[in-house]
């Protein structure tokens, strides 16, 4: 069983693609904003909300696990490098990312080439006026804009409104979205559950758990693999209970339908990961883990 999507490869690649259209900013004077404060100004009402942190990514040697992937590959992504001098594998720290309704918000966090980056800009047709620059991505409707929040952070959003990155100068009511003590982590709303985008196998997992409040995913490094932590908060310990229920029920179906085929769980792809899923209900929350294996990321990369 593979997967049709590639995860972990779309997550860095978030970075890779809203980086392409920034250029022309200018720094700002201000104490720097924690990840929290940051969370505020994303619009993550029905979003799916991803957070990368590229540092310790780096630190944990799980980044560089992209060299010589078919991410670097990439021709219209090496242009962009050699152009722009900017590569997220050197450069980004982190990345805060709204998949929104509306459009794509971006908070990114790094080191910057600003007068390569400008000079990208103006080669694609794109302008500045004052702070706020603005540049037509691969589609009409696809409308970049971009400014400075504070020195090494910029806000970017793809949208059809050509000024949506304004909505991220200032906070928004509060959400009550947790933030998970993870490099990796995903907010993910009741749609994208419902969804028929997920990768083969995921659905049925996806369904036990459409009527939660909240549901966030993180990968954390684990020795020398990762570990997905699942973290569900539901309306009341029954349904917690329920929904733990469901999982469980799930993955045990998942190796028993393996087993009937005369095939065992291969950790290299997707059928490895979801059989050795465990989980438990404590309280309104339903918490689920699932060991990934270096050689499954690997293969997700391509290498």
């Amino acid at each position: 069983m593979s997967p049709k999507l590639r995860p972990w490869q779309l997550i860095v690649l978030i970075a890779v693609l809203c980086a392409a259209a920034v250029g022309g900013v200018v720094w700002h004077r201000a104490g720097a904003l924690t990840t929290a404060a940051l969370l505020k100004r994303l619009p993550t009402e029905d979003a799916l909300v991803v957070y990368v942190d590229f540092s310790a990514l780096r630190r944990a040697g799980i980044l560089q696990l992209l060299d010589g992937s078919k991410t670097g590959e990439d021709p219209d992504y090496q242009t962009f490098v050699r152009r722009a001098n900017l590569d997220y594998q050197r450069d980004l720290d982190t990345a805060l990312v709204a998949f929104a309704p509306t459009g794509k918000f971006m908070l990114l966090r790094g080191r910057f080439d600003w007068d390569s980056l400008r000079a990208y800009v103006a080669a694609e047709h794109g302008r500045c006026e004052g702070s706020l620059c603005r540049v037509v991505g691969s589609a009409a409707e696809r409308r970049i804009s971009f400014f400075p929040l504070q020195a090494g952070l910029m806000a970017l959003a793809v949208s059809p409104d050509a000024s949506a990155a304004l909505r991220l100068r200032t906070p928004v009511p509060a959400t009550d979205l947790e933030l998970p003590d993870a490099p990796i982590w995903l907010s993910i709303p009741g749609a994208v559950l419902r969804g028929e985008s997920l990768p083969t196998g995921t659905r049925p997992f996806a369904r036990s758990m459409e009527r939660a409040r909240s549901v966030t995913l993180s990968f954390v490094p684990e020795g020398n693999r990762l570990a997905a932590r699942l973290n569900v908060r539901c309306v009341d310990e029954r349904d917690a209970v329920q929904v733990a229920s469901q999982l469980s029920d799930t993955t045990n179906l998942l190796r028993s339908l393996i087993e009937r085929e005369h095939q065992k769980p291969n950790p290299a792809d997707l059928s490895g990961v979801l059989t050795a899923g465990a989980f438990r209900s404590e309280g309104r929350r339903v918490i689920g883990y699932w060991p990934i294996e270096r050689v499954f990321v690997e293969n997700l990369l391509g290498r």
